[in-house]
């Protein structure tokens, strides 16, 4: 094989328990030491997790406490699933609309 070409990179799937106790970890972390910077990295490394995971993982957590502004994760599954919900209901939509099309037609036909 050529030794040029890259593998394509797999992604890591970390459990909901190691996800929760790596922001545990470094949310315990910063309030015994009062800095933000560099606890992240430092839980990290101790977990094999990769720091930019780590760092989504903790800046979600903060948005779910109301510590930061954005989107909570109960507001983004609910989001999710209207946007689900309107998808079918246009996809309903167009099949009624397809349908009652073809049947105005059946009933403006000449019948013999």
């Amino acid at each position: 094989m050529n030794a040029s070409v890259k593998s394509k990179r797999t992604q890591k799937r970390y459990s909901p328990e190691l996800k929760d106790r790596a922001v545990r970890l470094v949310m315990q972390l910063r309030a015994e030491t009062g800095e933000k910077h560099g606890s992240v990295k430092r839980i990290a490394e101790q977990l094999d997790i990769g720091v930019e995971s780590l760092r989504s993982w903790v800046r979600q957590a903060e948005i779910d406490v109301g510590d930061r502004a954005g989107t909570t994760s109960e507001d983004s599954e609910e989001l999710t699933a209207l946007r689900q919900e309107v998808k079918e209901l246009r996809r309903a939509n167009g099949i009624l609309k397809t349908a009652s099309a073809f049947f105005a037609a059946e009933l403006d036909r000449p019948s013999k």
